[in-house]
């Protein structure tokens, strides 16, 4: 890995210093859109292309499919690195490029196989489906045929030619998300592991913001899953543990709530801090249809956005759609496998992942009823505890399966995106989301017509027995998948009486739905911030739901701060330091002391209380968790005294929290000077890390952006640091990359703001120009005619349709 890393930096350093010679010129060629007229085979008519002063394309064609060809691309000419280390993630053929420093990734993308259920799912496309990706990857491929000027620097660098794009790497950009926003499996073995350390009790507490029980087998569980190489599991994840994972805000409005009698709907998804960004905003205009919003390069289909009649948003669900299954090898023949009815043969294939700069390298995948292999445990890893059963433990070889409800075949997720596209009414929005199969998501709507509504589209499985929480024993049958809960019993509403629908990840359903969803939402805080707020504002108008977007006001500072104050020993005096926290308010604005304090204390406080349980692998993956803190402080002091320790005079909670302060102002002197200059913004810099260069130093300087930023983990306009990082403790790594606000009395009046930029080419001066406007709440409004954008125009672009050969 290290070779290759110093391979991998001398290649870019030679396109560098290139650069900053002779080269520069060309180089800066492949960052300036096409202009002028070209001529090209696929479209039906001739298509405009305009983009605006910050390089969002403004598309004009005749048909939808027309449109879809220009949005090809526009995405190939400005995100064309991102597109080809999509495909390749999903694909498992990073390697070829990357080396073996990717071999992990490679491994489990190969054994998940996601690429095969895109290549599957696309050639099973209905025929308007069909025709649109085919559209687009035209167009794709026609830009990369005509490119002018140089391919972006990084691509350069690696040498690398991008193949034709097919349909299927379209496809596949819905099952890497639904992959990557699926985050039960992280929490199922983090529970595996830690239940190997912890009591139930203690787990009850950790997850006491979930609803319902922790189930009392734990420590049986524990035994069960004991001996799997958590970091071999865990190393193709794409999302570490502990680290901040999806979330959202989304609310709608009625227009009897609203200043101008229409609904209105807000939404901004949160995902990790990229360059080039998730989102990259696009118009496409036709006669019959109209499409504003958020698109994602690599897919034809508006995920988030507007057409001329609905507009619509979404928010993660975290329904439990992942699980864990621990099956024994059947001892008479190490290719099967024993199940309630007998032993079975895993399905097995191979593959061989090409290596850059090794040897390729062949691999086994194997998978069960369930779903495929992704860890192995030998017997003799096993060890019981005192009066344990051997039968229960699993004495045989184990093998670890993973089954997730988008890894099943027959999935219709790009054809629910375009019928979701050309919806007209609340009907044709829940029939498109019929075909959903991804990972559930909460999709809110509004419409013109006055409605407002949300769904929650998905495969949810239903078990036989249990929760999903932790891995089970798959021999039995006992927690088998005996279903999916039908789609007309998903949960969904319109036009509720009170007027107003909103989520932030929160609990979705009350505890008297029939059905088990999951229990990984949110801790509730940004959800109650938004009722808040809503509550307050009457009538609701773009400005309030704007600057609601952007609130800082942190109410788990609010709830908690408090709690900790009182807690402190009688007659301990706050450091001059700390001194603020008596006062503050819980904003989190970056040019104030007080986040910097609070968190830094949190932190240690945190850090204290797990570790006195949990080797330092474990406590690192818990992040901030308030609500167990809460409850520490309220109700079992018991966290606050070392496990092994019987002296009636160890610490207790009170002296903890004094000694956490003070180590933790000690930390922030050493680590930021005088407390004179301390702010949260010095701290706290919401960080667009390069995917590919990030990687590789110096250069790593060159191609990233950070940018100080308000907010926090449990702010509206949020900016999620990673609290466990013993680097960065504070850096925003996650937040609101998108926001829109959809005013359905007009629809040109919506407003977008994408960061850091439209183009993902670091010579470009789109590539991060809307970090700042992003930052500070500025908005673009992108329903402008076409005279206004002809006379701010920053590029022009006619794709020509070539003459039709002569048949004669």
């Amino acid at each position: 890995m290290l070779r290759w890393l110093r391979r991998l930096t001398l290649a870019v350093a030679l396109v560098v210093v290139l650069a900053a010679g002779g080269g520069y010129v060309w180089l800066g060629t492949g960052a300036s859109p096409h202009e002028g007229a070209v001529r090209v085979s696929g479209p039906t008519a001739t298509v405009e292309v305009i983009r605006d002063e910050v390089g969002v394309p403004h598309i004009f064609a005749e048909t939808l499919e027309d449109g879809f060809f220009a949005l090809g691309w526009v995405h190939a000419e400005d995100r064309l690195t991102q597109m080809e280390g999509m495909r390749r993630v999903v694909a498992g053929r990073l390697s070829e490029v990357a080396g073996t420093w990717t071999l992990g990734i490679d491994r489990r993308m190969r054994t998940l196989g996601l690429y095969r259920l895109a290549e599957a799912e696309a050639a099973a496309a209905p025929e308007d489906v069909r025709r649109a990706l085919e559209a687009y990857a035209a167009g794709v491929n026609a830009q990369l045929r005509l490119r002018e000027g140089a391919p972006p620097p990084e691509l350069v660098a690696l040498g690398v030619t991008p193949e034709p794009w097919r349909p299927a790497d379209s496809v596949a950009w819905g099952y890497l998300m639904a992959h990557n926003l699926g985050t039960n499996r992280r929490e199922e073995l983090l529970r595996a592991r830690m239940a190997e350390h912890v009591t139930a009790e203690q787990m009850a507490a950790l997850w006491s913001d979930h609803p319902g029980e922790v189930p009392v087998t734990l420590p049986e569980g524990s035994e069960l899953t004991r001996g799997f190489d958590w970091g071999a599991i865990q190393a193709g994840d794409p999302v570490p543990p502990g680290a901040p994972a999806g979330a959202s805000n989304v609310w709608a409005v009625a227009g009897d709530r609203s200043d101008t009698g229409a609904p209105i709907l807000a939404n901004d998804p949160h995902l990790g801090f990229a360059i080039p960004g998730t989102w990259y905003l696009a118009r496409i205009v036709t006669p019959e249809v109209e499409l504003t919003g958020a698109t994602a390069p690599g897919v034809p289909f508006f995920v988030l956005g507007h057409n001329r009649h609905i507009a619509w948003g979404m928010s993660t669900a975290n329904a439990d759609v992942e699980d864990h299954f621990v099956e024994r090898i059947d001892p008479e023949d190490p290719e099967r496998y024993l199940t309630p009815d007998g032993s079975a043969p895993f399905v097995t294939r191979r593959e061989t992942i090409d290596v850059r700069g090794a040897e390729p390298e062949e691999i086994v995948i194997r998978a069960t009823r369930r779903g495929p292999v992704i860890g192995e445990a030998p017997a003799a890893a096993l060890r019981l505890p005192a009066g344990g059963r051997a039968e229960d433990a699993a004495p045989d070889d184990r093998v670890l399966a993973f089954a997730a409800s988008y890894l099943a075949p027959g999935g219709r997720n790009a054809t629910a995106m375009y019928r979701l596209n050309l919806a007209e009414d609340w009907d044709a929005f829940v029939a498109a989301l019929a075909d959903f199969n991804a990972a559930p998501q909460n999709l809110f709507y509004a419409d013109v017509a006055g409605n407002i509504g949300f769904m929650t589209p998905g495969r949810i499985p239903i078990r036989r027995s249990g929760d999903g929480r932790v891995p089970t024993a798959g021999w039995t049958g006992a927690t088998d998948w005996i279903g999916f809960v039908p789609f007309d019993q998903l949960p969904r509403a319109l036009n509720p009486s009170e007027g107003v629908l909103y989520n932030a990840n929160n609990k979705l359903v009350p505890d008297s739905f029939p059905w088990f969803l999951g229990d990984g939402c949110d801790e509730p805080y940004r959800a109650m911030r938004i009722r808040e707020l809503l509550s307050r504002h009457r009538p609701h108008s773009l400005d309030i739901a704007a600057s609601m977007q952007l609130d800082i006001v942190s109410p788990m500072a609010r709830d908690l701060l408090p709690l900790m104050l009182a807690a402190l020993p009688d007659g301990y005096a706050l450091p001059e330091a700390a001194a603020g926290l008596a006062t503050w308010s819980g904003d989190m604005a970056r040019h104030r002391p007080e986040p910097l304090v609070f968190q830094a204390w949190l932190r240690d406080f945190n850090r204290t209380l797990y570790e006195r349980v949990l080797p330092p692998e474990l406590a690192a993956s818990l992040g901030h968790r308030p609500v167990f803190v809460r409850r520490v402080l309220a109700e079992n002091g018991a966290w606050c005294v070392a496990a092994e320790s019987a002296d009636s005079q160890a610490p207790d909670c009170a002296q903890q929290l004094a000694d956490s302060l003070d180590a933790a102002v000690a930390w922030l002197k050493d680590r930021y000077g005088d407390p004179q200059g301390w702010s949260w913004g010095e701290a706290h810099n919401a960080r667009f890390r390069h995917l590919l260069l990030g990687r590789v130093p110096l250069l790593n300087r060159w191609a990233e952006r950070s940018v100080p930023v308000d907010g926090g983990y449990y702010t509206l306009n949020r900016a999620a640091n990673f609290l466990s990082s013993e680097d960065d403790p504070f850096t925003a790594v996650h937040g609101a990359g998108f926001r829109a606000v959809y005013d359905l009395g007009d629809l040109s009046r919506s407003r977008f703001i994408v960061a850091p930029g439209q183009s993902g080419n670091p010579l470009s001066p789109h590539y991060d120009d809307l970090i700042e406007t992003w930052r500070d709440g500025g908005r673009l409004h992108l329903g402008r005619d076409r005279s206004d954008l002809l006379g701010a125009r920053t590029a022009h672009l006619t794709l020509v349709p070539e003459p039709a050969a002569d048949g004669g």
